[in-house]
This record gives C-alpha cells, structure tokens and sequence, in this order.
C-alpha cells in the first residue's frame, strides 16, 4: 500500500525531503515504518529509536498499524522548557 510521509526537523535533512511517498506492506506497524526508513535513508540511523511518528494528524506508538491510505509525520526528538 502507498503512504505519505512527512518529514520534519533534522529528519527532513537526513531525508534531503519534505515528503516521499513510499510502498510498504500491509498491516506495517510503526515500527516497521521505522527500519524500512532506515535501510532506505541512513542518515536517519542516529534518530531512530528516538523519532516519533503521526499518523493522520495523531501521535501513534510504536505497535499501532499503519492504515490503508495513511498520511504519516516523523518527528526528531522534541524537549521544552
């Protein structure tokens, strides 16, 4: 299935893009989401256990599926104060 991916922050420079569109297969938990974007971009190595992700504007964990036409955000690792 097709899915949109947005990229922000450090993660839109290891990428080199705002948005890809990428093929994965179905039922592709976010973590899954996660290594295939690593083996595709490894820049993204030094983020990886530590990026969030988005799915349809809501933060996922890690175990949720990917749905069918999702559109999905990475985030970098965020801190305020």
């Amino acid at each position: 299935m097709m899915i949109k991916i947005m990229f922000f922050a450090t993660l839109r420079d290891y990428v080199g893009a705002k948005t890809v569109e990428l093929e994965i297969p179905k039922d592709t938990t976010v973590a899954g989401l996660k290594e295939t974007l690593v083996k595709k971009y490894p820049k993204m190595i030094p983020a990886q256990n530590s990026m969030m992700a988005a799915i349809n504007r809501e933060f996922a964990a890690d175990e949720q599926v990917i749905p069918v036409d999702a559109e999905i955000a990475m985030f970098p690792p965020v801190s305020g104060g």
